[in-house]
């Protein structure tokens, strides 16, 4: 397997390329897994302009020549680019899986709407530390290169398709064309790095979102790097899942091991481990 990565949003440094080179070298010497020199770009916020960006990820979601695009990191960003990228992908382009989460998201949730290959949430290739056993980072390579069930979402043996996303990214590709249709999915959610009345706020545009009619059920991953706030909230995650998914009249059930932590499971799209 070639494995292409690129960088929608934010840049990767050098060493943390260099660090996954390694790991690949050791536990998969047989494929290769080339990052894209836009991935070490820097303009402003982004990992090189909305077009250096888009021109990237065309360059290689289209090229045959690659089995799967792994998205580098997260951030923010991926979004500004899918006008640009959408009506371009090719037949290659439809063949390959796409893996990584946070705000890539945006465009996962963009490629299963006009099911365009396999989307896959996972860790991403720049997610390996520099005190990283790389539990999660294997869990996402097995996957990719073997379809190794070990590193998947447990929840997913009750054989229904899921979809996961950050909240943040949800809610934000609610009301817009790029938001796939998940009737009878499970959705699995996390968020981190908000206050708890923000991750509220998000739930209820959550249970009120037309475009989530269907849903088979809610499950909540890790709500982490919580912001605190001037008076507490008192709430719990728990808590506000019950109420959520109590009026969207959907069933919560119960947690998943995903979210911006060490535990971060691996939730392909659409895809049960009976598939």
């Amino acid at each position: 397997m070639r494995i292409g990565v690129v960088a929608p949003a934010r840049t990767v440094s050098q060493e943390s390329a260099a660090r996954m080179a390694a790991f690949m070298a050791l536990t998969y010497p047989q494929h290769d897994i080339v990052f894209h020199p836009q991935c070490f770009v820097t303009e402003n916020h982004f990992a090189g302009s909305d077009k250096v960006r888009a021109a990237a990820f065309l360059e290689f979601a289209n090229d045959p020549g690659f089995d799967a695009i792994w998205f580098a990191r997260g951030g923010y960003g991926s979004n500004r680019i899918l006008e640009m990228v959408m009506p371009h992908l090719g037949p290659a382009a439809r063949t390959k899986t796409y893996m990584g989460f946070s705000d890539m998201g945006f465009m996962l949730g963009a490629l299963y709407a006009r099911r365009i290959g396999f989307p896959c949430h996972a860790s991403m290739a720049s997610g390996m530390g520099k005190n990283d056993k790389g539990a999660d980072t294997g869990w996402a390579l097995s996957w990719l290169i073997d379809r190794d069930k070990s590193g998947l979402e447990p929840s997913l043996l009750d054989g229904k398709p899921a979809a996961a996303f950050n909240l943040s990214i949800l809610t934000a590709l609610i009301g817009t064309p790029w938001m796939p249709d998940l009737t009878d999915h499970v959705l699995m959610i996390e968020e981190v790095g908000e206050p708890m009345y923000r991750v509220d706020r998000m739930l209820f545009t959550m249970a009120h979102a037309t475009q989530l009619k269907g849903l088979a059920g809610v499950r909540l991953g890790a709500i982490s790097a919580v912001v605190d706030n001037d008076v507490d909230f008192g709430e719990s995650g728990e808590f506000m899942m019950h109420r959520w998914c109590k009026e969207m009249g959907v069933p919560y059930l119960g947690r998943c091991e995903i979210g911006h932590v060490a535990l971060n499971r691996v939730v392909p799209f659409g895809v049960s481990v009976h598939g």
